[in-house]
């Protein structure tokens, strides 16, 4: 009884907390949805810089007095020389994208790139470092259209995948020029996906007529409400199918010594297999891969975002909290059935 008791709280609490969520964010979005959206604008750090300040730091408590004076001296020396270096080092630009299902990001990749474009040399690099796990096909598809723009501009792209990049995530790595991950990243899925629910029973069930008219005999091959066919099924199977040999010519085209049709099966593998079968050229992280640039070359990191007005830093914040406040209670709900 004191577990159903306990359980029932449980339940208790979340759902007034969801129902209090939900009348806050319905608040927030309706704010928000009454001012203009804040105005982008583009963020250039330098790593190399960040990178010397934690070396100095690091030496500075590690070193001894005799050591830092030492050193202090060597490179006030060499100081001189170093910007006419610095400047003649080629650079290395550094990228985020981190995508959802929509790929709404792509509208800061697509800033991001340009800006670079506009100032690269051929001797220059940009490293993408790319998480996602996939998403709507034009959405990512345009993604992998904004780093073929990089390839055709003749600057060397790297993507380097710490974590996933699968089905979109993939289409979009693959077409770098050298590609890394991680040895426990997901790596593939070059496959597609399609799936919706039908309520034409429940409709029937209660008596509720649902009409629907198109002009066009593929106008609307399944619906989530109306009756489907064998024959609507049939032809929304062969779009699938389309897409997904449009998926694996294209990468094919961008990694042609690989067996296309090994891999192209919708599966994913972890880093170390993804490399032993083509799927990426070598086993690495982003971190490694930064480390080993420097300090030969400039190394900035580039960012187009956007100012976000009060509303949606308000829904943020809402966010984080409801998210926080949910996997507590989750977790709380575990161990009761320790």
């Amino acid at each position: 009884m004191e577990f159903l008791y306990e359980y029932g709280l449980f339940l208790a609490k979340a759902v007034t907390l969801v129902v209090a969520i939900v009348i806050i964010i319905a608040a927030i979005v309706g704010a928000a949805s009454k001012q203009k959206p804040g105005k982008g604008h583009l963020e250039i750090v330098s790593l190399s810089e960040q990178l010397k300040d934690i070396t100095h730091y690091a030496r500075s408590v590690l070193l001894d007095k005799a050591s830092m004076k030492k050193l202090a001296k060597q490179q006030k020396k060499e100081a001189k020389s170093q910007d006419k270096q610095d400047h003649a080092k080629p650079r290395l630009y550094v990228i985020d994208f981190k995508g959802s299902m929509d790929a709404h990001e792509v509208e800061r990749l697509r800033e991001e790139v340009t800006a670079i474009l506009c100032v690269a040399e051929k001797a220059d690099e940009i490293l993408v470092r790319l998480e996602s796990g996939g998403g709507v096909v034009h959405g990512y598809g345009l993604a992998a259209s904004q780093l073929q723009r990089v390839k055709d501009a003749g600057i060397k792209l790297t993507v380097a995948v710490d974590k996933v990049a699968a089905s979109g995530g993939y289409m979009m790595a693959c077409v770098a020029d050298h590609l890394m991950a991680s040895r426990f990243a997901y790596i593939g899925s070059i496959g597609v996906l399609a799936q919706l629910p039908n309520f034409n029973k429940v409709l029937k069930k209660n008596d509720v007529e649902f009409e629907q008219h198109t002009a066009g005999a593929y106008k609307r091959t399944l619906t989530v409400f109306g009756e489907n066919t064998d024959e609507g099924r049939e032809k929304f199977q062969q779009e699938i199918e389309e897409i997904h040999t449009l998926f694996k010519d294209w990468v094919h085209e961008q990694r042609s010594e690989m067996d296309i049709e090994k891999v192209a099966t919708g599966e994913f593998w972890p880093g170390i297999k993804a490399k032993e079968l083509g799927l990426v050229d070598e086993i690495m992280t982003s971190d490694d891969y930064i480390l080993s640039a420097h300090p030969d070359k400039q190394i900035y990191s580039v960012k187009y975002a956007h100012k976000k007005n009060v509303a949606e830093k308000l829904g943020m914040s809402f966010a984080k909290v409801a998210q926080r406040s949910l996997m507590r209670m989750w977790s709380e709900s575990r161990s009761w059935f320790h």
